[in-house]
């Protein structure tokens, strides 16, 4: 990232190391396993992914916000025979990578970063991180995220937010609304198992970094460049 003629930040990442924590898949289940409350799926990689029945079921990445879990999810508990089958396809969201003869661990739950907060598509909640501790603030926060977030959706406001205006933290969440929306109806298009579901670990820089203040954006790959257009295509078309 440059700004005033100066590099100010650098990322690197290396085609041969490609990391899937936070992409999504559009997976089909293999195998249910009553006994260890949990469940295969496949999603094109070279290991099934293992579905836990606790990601099944609760939303993941809470622990930095103050609020209790929403209604619902703190109280039921359901066996993963009922929360998916065999021959289902599920989009899930990698959580944790794949190491040695284990493959990468998935949730239901997926979850969008973006600048000044974190979209969950299917959990209704609103939380504001610990990190801000003036209360007048979380309370502003909160009541901004609140009236913004779409219904049956969640919202937590990052302790970036701080300080920030009702229309930063409004496009933030239409931004990853849209991604979210995209997402679906990619989904709905291919056949399992998939990851052109439109988000992936290796955009994600290029996805919050890019706002109306970007000048440039510099791609020397031709696959990455079809790839930024389409998400640009979506989230920014202007």
């Amino acid at each position: 990232m440059v700004e005033d003629g100066a590099v100010v930040e650098f990322y690197a990442e290396k085609p041969s190391h490609q990391k899937t924590a936070g992409s999504i898949f559009l997976g089909k289940v293999t195998n249910v396993l009553p006994g260890m409350q949990a469940a295969f799926i496949d999603i094109g990689e070279e290991k099934n992914a293992f579905l836990y029945v606790d990601d099944a079921l609760l939303p993941p990445n809470l622990e930095d916000t103050d609020s209790d879990l929403p209604t619902g999810h703190t109280r039921r508990k359901k066996t993963i025979t009922e929360l998916v089958k065999q021959g289902q396809e599920v989009i899930v969201q990698v959580v944790k990578e794949a190491i040695g003869t284990k493959g990468a661990r998935v949730t239901r739950h997926v979850t969008f970063p973006g600048r000044y907060c974190v979209l969950m598509p299917t959990v209704s909640y609103v939380g504001v991180s610990r990190r801000i501790t003036d209360e007048d603030e979380r309370q502003r926060l909160r009541k901004i995220a609140k009236s913004m977030k779409p219904k049956d959706m969640g919202v937590i406001v990052r302790t970036v937010a701080e300080s920030k205006t009702d229309d930063e933290l409004k496009k933030d969440i239409e931004f990853l609304v849209r991604l979210w929306d995209k997402v679906k109806s990619q989904a709905t298009g291919v056949k399992a198992p998939s990851s052109s579901t439109g988000y992936g670990a290796g955009l994600s820089d290029s996805k919050r970094r890019a706002n109306q203040e970007t000048t440039r954006l510099l791609v020397d790959d031709v696959t990455v460049y079809g790839k930024i257009l389409d998400l640009l295509d979506a989230v920014f078309p202007r």
